[in-house]
């Protein structure tokens, strides 16, 4: 098939995240993007954030975070951490709080599952930082586990496809994993 040169080249869909941070003693959310797992022992997470953000401030100042994955039905909360700045607005109501080992990586209790972070490095990026933290706790909600480990359809994830940006829901199960490869005979 012919491929056709885009203008554009940041298209890939990004599972929609809460990053918590506490910012001068205070909780605060916003939505992100760009996260991905990056190691799985200890178990790593990345994520970018853009170095004029609130909780860009908070995440150097105590060196931890949380990373919340909303469901479906969470998506305008979700977005509005996404388009309102803790500088002008206190979100630290929009979800109820919680905490675990860190003490200083604020959870919101409705995200089906949540994981808190200590600061293992940055990368100074153009306009962006990104964090990389080591997972040193992590929550979910007893209805999302299927044998004790979280079930993506369940939890109701949701995804950001930019640049036309856009929600879009996970869709049906379609292979398993680093198996139906192996039906492939050379």
């Amino acid at each position: 098939m012919e491929k056709t040169k885009i203008t554009n080249n940041v298209f890939i869909p990004m599972p929609v995240v809460l990053v918590g941070a506490n910012v001068d003693g205070k909780a605060n959310f916003m939505a992100v993007g760009w996260v991905s797992r990056v190691n799985l022992n200890p178990p790593m997470i990345a994520v970018g954030i853009n170095k004029a953000h609130y909780t860009h401030h908070g995440i150097l100042e105590n060196k931890t975070f949380s990373v919340c994955v909303p469901d479906c039905s969470m998506v305008q909360k979700t977005d509005y951490c996404g388009v309102k700045s803790g500088k002008t607005v206190d979100k630290s109501k929009v979800f109820q709080v919680f905490y675990g080992e860190t003490k200083t990586a604020p959870m919101a209790q409705e995200c089906p599952l949540c994981m808190e972070c200590n600061l293992v490095q940055t990368l100074d990026l153009p306009s962006n930082t990104l964090f990389l933290g080591e997972i040193v706790g992590a929550y979910a909600d007893e209805k999302c586990l299927t044998s004790g480990k979280p079930d993506t359809k369940k939890i109701d994830p949701f995804l950001l496809s930019m640049p036309h940006n856009h929600y879009f829901s996970i869709g049906n199960d379609i292979a398993q994993a680093w198996n139906i490869g192996l039906e492939i005979k050379p």
